[in-house]
């Protein structure tokens, strides 16, 4: 694909855009890996094939490019802009008339690129990634039991949940079964069985009790029971849903289900109806960052500069700016929580520091009208006029 813009555009379009895929596969490498290290449990403790655990790491690559676009955009242009001014080709365009447009304009198409970007990621493919990584979850706490626990070994399922069996035996039975499960503050129940058979069905898996008890106690010991059952169905789909349903949270919602579906008097919201609706606006908000901090990087080093000028304070200004910027996303979407106004707010927050970066820029670039305090061309012309002719015609 050939881009329309003048020779120099493209110069610049290339320094800028080839910055930013640099920046990008580094800082997704980074983060993804120290997010691959704290899921190795699942290979290393679960006994997980290789293949599921770079699923689930996958899997969450779109919510982090979705945060890092911005900053790797405002990384690239940093140094594009750093480039040119060292290179002196900002002061050579400068002097031979070339407008700050000249320069805007390329960083300004990458910029709409990167928008475009966080869009797609932000609006379809981070929710759809999520609704995938819950289901492929839920799938490996069930296969937890099946495959990977080992006889004699006491194993942590989810959260409150204790697992163990004494030993293998024939068809995929498991003698000596044991589950604590302690999920419930006010009361822990103990499954004891003789033997545990894996069972599917419609899509669920299930582990069959057989003759064993249940104990409950609750978390003062003062209550106690124990009832002895000769067939136990544990449900093993869900353990984080008390009631074995899936209440998706608000960023596993599609944006087009919390556009049009998003009803508060819906009981499975339970009260928290303002969540998923600050998550729709933030969704649609980041859309506009990119563009902020264009504005922010482009009015400290958009204009041209000496050599003698430093340009470490622009820079650190830019970073202050930045950082001020995302604390103030954070503090909008923290008070849309609360109140509607912060909605208006979250949008505000980028609008806003995008039209002070313009503000700057144009006030950088605006040309310096100095004060003269003599001025000798006018004294030399009024005391012509009051000297006489003959002195005016031998001058």
């Amino acid at each position: 694909m050939r881009w329309n813009l003048p020779l120099l555009e493209r110069y610049i379009f290339r320094i800028a855009g080839a910055a930013f895929l640099t920046s990008l596969g580094a800082l997704t490498a980074v983060i993804w890996l120290s997010q691959a290290l704290r899921e190795m449990n699942l290979v290393t403790g679960k006994g997980q094939t290789l293949f599921v655990f770079f699923q689930i790491t996958m899997l969450g690559l779109p919510a982090l490019v979705m945060v890092i676009a911005s900053l790797a955009l405002f990384i690239a242009v940093l140094y594009a802009l750093n480039r040119l001014n060292g290179d002196s080709e900002l002061i050579v365009m400068n002097a031979a008339g070339c407008p700050p447009t000249l320069v805007l304009r390329p960083l300004a198409v990458l910029t709409l690129l990167v928008s475009l970007m966080v869009g797609m990621m932000t609006t379809w493919l981070m929710p759809e990634s999520f609704r995938s990584l819950r289901e492929l979850v839920t799938k490996v706490r069930a296969d937890v039991v099946s495959r990977i626990v080992q006889e004699g070994k006491f194993v942590s399922l989810d959260n409150g949940i204790l697992f163990h069996f004494r030993e293998r035996q024939p068809a995929g039975g498991m003698g000596g079964v044991l589950i604590h499960d302690s999920r419930d503050p006010r009361v822990s129940t103990t499954y004891l069985a003789a033997r545990g058979q894996l069972t599917e069905h419609e899509n669920s898996m299930y582990l069959l009790l057989e003759k064993g008890s249940m104990q409950r106690q609750d978390s003062q010991g003062r209550d106690s029971s124990v009832i002895a059952f000769d067939r136990y169905v544990f449900d093993l789909d869900q353990f984080e849903q008390a009631s074995g349903t899936i209440h998706y949270k608000p960023r596993e919602w599609r944006t087009s289900e919390l556009m049009f579906k998003l009803d508060r008097r819906d009981p499975k919201l339970s009260g928290l109806y303002s969540r998923y609706r600050v998550e729709l606006h933030d969704r649609l908000s980041n859309i506009l960052y990119p563009f902020a901090t264009l504005a922010i990087a482009f009015a400290a080093l958009g204009n041209a500069r000496t050599t003698r000028q430093s340009r470490g304070a622009a820079i650190l200004g830019a970073v202050a700016g930045l950082v001020v910027l995302r604390i103030a996303g954070f503090g909008a979407a923290s008070i849309a929580v609360r109140s509607v106004g912060g909605i208006w707010l979250m949008y505000l927050v980028p609008v806003i520091a995008t039209a002070l970066g313009v503000f700057f820029s144009v006030r950088a670039s605006a040309p310096v009208k100095r004060k003269q305090w003599v001025d000798i061309a006018g004294i030399v012309e009024w005391f012509e006029r009051r000297l006489p002719a003959r002195f005016r015609s031998a001058a």
